[in-house]
């Protein structure tokens, strides 16, 4: 969040007389026009001040005790870290924030994944396992659902130098893996297949599905299969913003997506 801090000069006081006064000269402008956009920029002046007043006490983790910081790992103790924004999305969802977004760069190994992998499993691994932990333990874990996941999977062969110390992984949208835990979902399982290759997604007996499939299969997870189950699991269901574009009846998964009912607890 930008600009959280008031400018050398301006105490947080004096900052809400100067917006009220703002306020007040937006209403009487509002009043004489009836325009709702002005309304808009009411509201939005108001929200940036209550970002600015509770963000900073959010972001500080100093008031968190010594076992915290041991199970989210040595790293959480330094801001900007994977580990430091674990615990930070914690902190978040105990006050109400209802989407927040954790991202882990350079898993884009085509080459010197023997050496690279292990780094960024360590920074990931215990964090990600401590966010689960803490969630639960705080009551939290039942009405938050967590998606640990990539844009797309990584060859099940290898690419570059192809040497024992020196090799990597293309990209493999066809199939991948990705991990969910509370909100809904059943605990202690795992759904899905893929061929004997790792190349393609398969049915349930093991047969092999084309990239493009889109008929809802058992035992086969299409990512518009997972986008209606996630939005199921907020409580949106996604057959109900259906509208008619060019001779086809859109929704937020395209035309296809179904729930996939054997994860949901």
């Amino acid at each position: 969040v930008l600009y959280l801090s008031n400018p050398d000069g301006i105490c947080r006081s004096g900052r809400r007389a100067m917006l009220d006064k703002l306020s007040d000269l937006n209403r009487a402008q509002f009043e004489s026009e009836l325009d709702p956009e002005i309304e808009s920029r009411i509201a939005q002046y108001e929200m940036a001040y209550r970002m600015q007043a509770s963000v900073p006490d959010v972001t500080d983790l100093s008031s968190e005790s010594d076992s915290v910081f041991e199970l989210y790992g040595e790293d959480s103790r330094k801001p900007g870290t994977f580990a430091a924004n674990c615990l930070l999305a914690r902190r978040l969802a105990e006050r109400g924030v209802r989407f927040i977004q954790l991202y882990h760069q350079g898993w884009d190994q085509h080459d010197n994944l023997p050496s690279a992998i292990p780094g960024q499993c360590k920074e990931t691994d215990q964090a990600s396992a401590a966010l689960v932990r803490d969630l639960e333990q705080r009551g939290l874990l039942e009405d938050t659902l967590v998606i640990w996941g990539g844009e797309f999977g990584r060859t099940s062969y290898s690419q570059g130098k192809l040497t024992k110390d020196n090799y990597g992984r293309d990209h493999h949208p066809r199939c991948f893996t990705i991990w969910m835990a509370g909100g809904g979902i059943k605990p202690g399982m795992t759904h899905g297949h893929t061929d004997a290759y790792g190349y393609n997604i398969a049915d349930a007996d093991g047969n092999p599905l084309a990239a493009d499939k889109h008929i809802y299969t058992p035992g086969a997870v299409h990512v518009h299969d997972l986008q209606a189950t996630i939005m199921h699991l907020m409580g949106i269901d996604h057959t109900a913003l259906t509208f008619l574009h060019q001779g086809r009846r859109y929704r937020l998964t395209d035309v296809h997506g179904h729930v996939v009912k054997e994860i949901l607890a």
